[in-house]
C-alpha cells in the first residue's frame, strides 16, 4: 500500500512539475498576430556589374560574418529581404543592404497588397534603410528601449527567410554590446547577439521582446555555410531611433567624432599602468587638429570612461562617441602613465572615411 501510495505521489508530483515548467514558457500566439501585419517582404533590383551581389559582399566582409540576404547573378540582382511599418502613414525601416544600389524597391504586406517604396535616406555605417510607401492607416510596431535589453530575454523574430514570407524564429539574447564590424569596416553599432535562427531573407526585419516591441533589426549573422547556426546579430533599437530621426530631419547621420586610432590594453601595460585587470581603450595614435587633440590626448593614454561610459574593450570607444552628437561636451578620464587624469573633450563631426 505504502509503495502504490509513494508512486502516486511522484506521479502527481511529475504532473505538476510538467504543468508548471510549461506555465512558464512563453505564448507567442498574440505576439505574432499582432505584430506579423507590421512586417513586410523587400524585393528589390539592383544593378551590379561581375559577380552576383552575394559574392562580392562576402569578399567584403572580414571573417565568416554575413549580411543575410540574397543576391542574383551578373548584370541585375534581385535582393530579398525583410523590414517592418514604424508609422501608420508607411513609413518603413530595413537593412541598408537589402536596397543597395536599388533601382526599383517594391514592399509586400502580409494582407498581399503591393507598394513601390521610395528610399528616403540610408545609412552604412548602422546598415539601416529608411523606405516610404504611398498608404495611411498601416499597422505599425513600436521600438522597446534597447538599454533595457538583458542576456537571457526572450526574443523572436518574423521575416521572409529564403522567401518564405512571414516565418517566425525563437530563442534568448545571448549578448549585448558586441563589436562586430560592417561590410565597409565600421564598427559604431553595439550589436544585440541572439540563437534565434536568421538566415538569407531575415536581414531588415524585427528582432521583438515579449511586449512585441522591436529591441532590435536583424542585420548580420556567423555563419560558415551562410545559414544560421545560432549567432545573428541585430542593431538595438536605440541606434534605430536615432538615425530614422536624423534621416528624416535631414537625410543623412551625423556621428560624433573624437579622432583616435585605439588598440586593446593587454596584461603587461594594464600592470604597468597600475590597472588591476585589463580594461580601456589605448590610444595608439591621435589625429592632428582632431577633437582628442584639442583636448589634450596623447598615445599611450588609456581611456577608461568617455561620456561616463565605462570602456571595458576598445571597441566599446566608437560606439559611445559614435553615438554622442556632435558639439556634445563631455569629459574622458585616463590613464597616463599612472596618472589618472580627466580631460574636457568637445565632440566633433565624424568625416566620411575617418576614425571615430
Amino acid at each position: 500500500m505504502f509503495k502504490w501510495f509513494s508512486l502516486l505521489a511522484l506521479l502527481l508530483v511529475a504532473i505538476y512539475i510538467g504543468q508548471s515548467n510549461r506555465q512558464d514558457l512563453p505564448d507567442f500566439n498574440e505576439l505574432i498576430e499582432t505584430a506579423s501585419p507590421a512586417v513586410v517582404k523587400i524585393d528589390s533590383v539592383q544593378k551590379i556589374t561581375g559577380a552576383g551581389m552575394s559574392q562580392m559582399n562576402e569578399r567584403d566582409i572580414p571573417d565568416i560574418f554575413r549580411e543575410p540576404h540574397q543576391g542574383g547573378g551578373a548584370g541585375e540582382a534581385h535582393a530579398t529581404g525583410s523590414g517592418f511599418i514604424i508609422s501608420s502613414d508607411g513609413y518603413v525601416l530595413t537593412n541598408e543592404h537589402v536596397v543597395e544600389n536599388a533601382h526599383e524597391v517594391v514592399i509586400k504586406l502580409i494582407d498581399r497588397r503591393e507598394f513601390e517604396a521610395k528610399v528616403i535616406g540610408i545609412d552604412l555605417r548602422s546598415d539601416l534603410a529608411l523606405l516610404k510607401i504611398d498608404a495611411q492607416n498601416l499597422p505599425k510596431i513600436e521600438f522597446a528601449d534597447s538599454d533595457r535589453v538583458k542576456v537571457g530575454d526572450w526574443a523572436l523574430a518574423i521575416g521572409s527567410p529564403f522567401g518564405l514570407d512571414y516565418s517566425v524564429s525563437a530563442g534568448i539574447i545571448s549578448a549585448i554590446g558586441r563589436s562586430i564590424p560592417t561590410k565597409n569596416g565600421d564598427n559604431y553599432v553595439p550589436f544585440i547577439q541572439s540563437d534565434v535562427a536568421i538566415n538569407p531573407g531575415n536581414s531588415g526585419g524585427p528582432l521583438l521582446n515579449l511586449a512585441g516591441e522591436v529591441v532590435g533589426i536583424n542585420s548580420q549573422i556567423f555563419t560558415h555555410s551562410g545559414g544560421s547556426i545560432g549567432l545573428s546579430f541585430a542593431v538595438p533599437s536605440g541606434v534605430a531611433v536615432d538615425v530614422i530621426s536624423q534621416l528624416k530631419s535631414k537625410g543623412r547621420v551625423d556621428r560624433g567624432w573624437l579622432g583616435v586610432y585605439v588598440q586593446e590594453v593587454d596584461k603587461s601595460l594594464a600592470r604597468s599602468s597600475g590597472l588591476t585587470k585589463t580594461q580601456g581603450a589605448l590610444v595608439a595614435q591621435v589625429e592632428a587638429g582632431s577633437p582628442a587633440a584639442v583636448a589634450g590626448m596623447q598615445a599611450g593614454d588609456i581611456i577608461l570612461y568617455f561620456d561616463d561610459e565605462e570602456i571595458i574593450e576598445s571597441g566599446d570607444l566608437p560606439h559611445v562617441v559614435g553615438l554622442l552628437p556632435p558639439g556634445s561636451q563631455t569629459k574622458a578620464q585616463l590613464i597616463r602613465g599612472k596618472e589618472k587624469k580627466t580631460l574636457d573633450v568637445i565632440v566633433g563631426t565624424l568625416p566620411d572615411g575617418l576614425i571615430p
